[in-house]
């Protein structure tokens, strides 16, 4: 029987709680957020999603929103939410205190800045001052109309392009500067106004079918270390755990039953689906699920592979082998009941979030489409009377910052494309599971514990600072536990304190893994709401609650944070490499390295590219203090092929200048001329065709193809740097070690 490929996009939506439960005491109207997360991105990115969607009706979709999410869209809605960025723009600016004209100046031009505030000539006029003169030139220099402009500006170019024909946002758009409070004023009511829009037309779009909405547990916590944070441990058994285990598994069908009864509310029927939070899931926490009523919930293809023993390898085209394992739904068994998976296609899904933004619309789809078509092949290659289900999930809201038009133009190329495409049939998971009840099966004590993250839960615990916000969590919990009459009716105060710090965005953040220049308030924010428990408990504050729970300091060596997809200017724009490694090389390493040449060597990966960016010693010039040539060597741990040795005289015999490598990339610094090599029989260097592209100006920056390198997807290998003079050695970085690079 020839089915079409049914194909299951899942956006999910979520904001944890940046309300301070400080601001919202008795007699209290409004309150206070401490950032604007839930109101920019809710003007950037959750109606205007839908609404492309709704233009194109035969194509089906899952939105998942997240009850955090939902009550504070409410509160901005209301009128009642305060954030220190609205509070800023609409104060008048003779009346801005000097910490809100230095907030003003760190804080508003907070977003991608090629997509957020280059296309706004205003704007990027603002940016470019603050990044060419410094902070202390803005707050000397601005006038009373650079800062007007730039509270207006900040605001406006975080509404959707979708909403740029409205009359009074085309004006805006227009006039580019001497905004006055009453624009900036009107420009907040705009923003209600999107934001009153978003609930109505999911709840619409899912009474027509075009759309399912699926629901979260209350404030996003992890579910399995909320029943154990020793699960931490089934795929990392040496994991280093809190010095106080905690498990509440009661907490869980709190959370289950409060985003259930939201959802009814809202939505006026009942949730088919849950999105596990980080698509965490545990055969502990399964019970639960399937009593509060969920049919379907969904996790990522490393959770799969743990609980089938089966790695997902893929072929060159980064195509999965063995497909019939992951597109298909399956049945959890347990004694209480069934309930439904589906496993995402992990690189597709982080091909739309993390790499298609740096292409053109059309080439990004085309590379989709053609990925949907191969797999749509493979299924007619292999009938059964099971269709397969591609499932395609995602963050739904952070990756459009980086996509031109806020990933307009590339939806609306894709939706096209999948309208046109006959044998592709996109689909809600309810209907597809309605249709096609799932036929494999797994035992719910065979369902591994983990997340979308490497199949385990270390972004959450594991590192000191998280391990550290898990005791302060347990005691906190034990603390409202010794308090059986406070009830969540007659102390909702306590309750609701506590669902926001078993959030797992505060562990998010917390120690090495992630960092933004939020951090600190991060740590704040999850301090209050512990602080909220002992408030509303009229129990003693711990004094670590008054501390940071950890250092918020500039940090030197580290690894990659995410996919990057920098401009190759010889600029190291800041952003374009904020989520790259670094390695320091130069004087931060101590006295004996104030002489490199180097300083730092940042890298990264995307789907397309490897990316290095080499800081120099400031001052020297190639071809004087600087040899004119570096050279890139790639070693290939583990794989059988041809190696030949560094390609230069002197050379020295130690490791790793010593080791055979089989991708050789000379770049003249001059000229910025590149040469790649591949390494042949009998220790020879032959000439290839590379894409690569180099450019030097107040640094190198380098991005080298992987197809060039011709690696397939998941692999790892390492790099050396090499200095020379006319093909003579001059120097290696990094000293006695290798960059590792593992292919996405």
């Amino acid at each position: 029987m020839s089915h079409p490929l049914y194909v299951a996009f899942i956006w999910h939506q979520h904001q944890p709680l940046y309300k301070s439960p400080s601001s919202s005491g008795a007699g209290s109207l409004s309150q206070q957020y401490r950032l604007p997360w839930v109101r920019l991105h809710g003007t950037k990115d959750y109606l205007d999603l839908i609404l492309l969607l709704e233009k194109y009706p035969k194509l089906h979709q899952t939105v998942n929103l997240v009850p955090s999410l939902i009550l504070q869209l409410e509160d901005y809605i209301a009128g009642t939410a305060f954030d220190p960025y609205l509070t800023a723009s609409l104060t008048p600016v003779e009346k801005l205190t000097t910490e809100q004209r230095e907030f003003i100046v760190e804080h508003f031009f907070d977003g991608n800045h090629h997509t957020l505030i280059d296309p706004h000539p205003r704007y990027a006029e603002l940016y470019y001052q603050r990044q060419e003169h410094g902070h202390g030139w803005c707050l000397a220099n601005w006038q009373a109309s650079d800062y007007s402009d730039l509270l207006a500006w900040h605001n406006l170019a975080w509404i959707d392009p979708l909403f740029w024909d409205d009359p009074e946002i085309a004006t805006w758009l227009e006039q580019g500067r001497n905004f006055t409070l009453s624009d900036r004023q009107r420009i907040y009511s705009k923003q209600r106004q999107i934001l009153g829009r978003i609930i109505p037309q999911h709840r619409k779009m899912q009474e027509t079918g075009q759309l399912e909405v699926t629901t979260t547990p209350y404030t996003h916590p992890i579910l399995p270390l909320l029943a154990d944070t020793n699960s931490g441990r089934v795929a990392v058994p040496n994991m280093n755990l809190p010095d106080n285990r905690f498990q509440w598994a009661e907490d869980i069908p709190r959370h289950l039953q409060k985003s259930w009864d939201l959802y009814q509310d809202r939505f006026g029927q009942e949730p088919r689906g849950l999105w596990p939070s980080e698509q965490s899931v545990s055969p502990e926490i399964l019970p639960y699920i399937i009593k509060q009523g969920f049919k379907w919930i969904c996790s990522d293809e490393a959770v799969l592979g743990w609980t089938l023993k089966h790695f997902f390898h893929r072929d060159g085209a980064g195509n999965v082998m063995q497909p019939e394992l992951l597109y298909r739904p399956y049945r959890v068994q347990t004694p209480v009941g069934d309930v439904s998976i589906v496993f995402r296609d992990h690189r597709l899904s982080d091909l739309i979030g993390f790499t298609y933004s740096s292409m053109p619309p059309k080439q990004a789809t085309a590379d989709l489409v053609g990925h949907l078509q191969a797999i749509a092949k493979m299924q007619r290659e292999n009938p059964s009377e099971q269709p397969w289900l591609v499932t395609i999930a995602l963050d739904g809201e952070n990756c459009w910052e980086f996509y031109p038009q806020d990933g307009k133009p590339f939806l609306e190329t894709l939706y096209q494309s999948l309208s046109d495409e006959p044998h592709i049939k996109l689909v809600t998971v309810s209907e597809f599971i309605d249709k096609f009840p799932p036929t494999a099966t797994i035992p719910g004590e065979q369902l591994h514990s983990g997340s979308w993250v490497d199949g385990s839960f270390t972004t959450w615990i594991g590192d000191p600072a998280k391990n550290r916000a898990w005791d302060y969590l347990k005691h906190a919990r034990q603390v409202l536990a010794n308090h059986p009459e406070a009830t969540e009716e007659n102390n909702p105060a306590a309750w609701e304190a506590l669902y926001a710090a078993e959030g797992s965005d505060w562990f998010w953040w917390f120690g090495e893994g992630h960092s933004s220049n939020q951090d600190a308030i991060f740590d704040k924010l999850f301090r209050e709401h512990l602080y909220g428990i002992y408030k509303a408990l009229n129990e003693p504050i711990p004094a670590y609650l008054t501390k940071p729970l950890e250092v918020h300091a500039a940090r030197a060596d580290h690894k990659p944070e995410g996919f990057i997809h920098p401009v190759i200017n010889g600029l190291g724009d800041e952003q374009d490499w904020d989520k790259a490694g670094r390695l320091e090389i130069g004087g931060a390493r101590g006295t004996m390295h104030n002489s490199s040449l180097v300083q730092r060597l940042w890298y990264g990966v995307d789907h397309l590219n490897f990316y290095l960016r080499v800081d120099f010693k400031s001052g020297i010039a190639p071809g004087k203090e600087l040899p004119p040539e570096l050279n890139l060597l790639w070693f290939y741990p583990d794989r059988t092929m041809v190696n030949s040795p560094v390609p230069l005289a002197e050379a020295p015999d130690i490791s790793p200048v010593n080791y055979l490598f089989h991708h050789h990339l000379e770049i003249n610094l001059l000229t910025q001329s590149i040469q790649f090599r591949e390494a042949g029989d009998n220790y020879q260097w032959h000439p290839r065709v590379s894409r690569a592209q180099a450019a030097l100006d107040t640094c190198l920056e380098i991005a080298i193809p992987w197809a060039d390198l011709q690696v397939p997807p998941d692999y790892s290998l390492r790099l050396m740097l090499v200095l020379a003079d006319e093909g003579c050695f001059h120097s290696y970085l990094p000293e006695n070690t290798l960059i590792p690079i593992e292919v996405p």
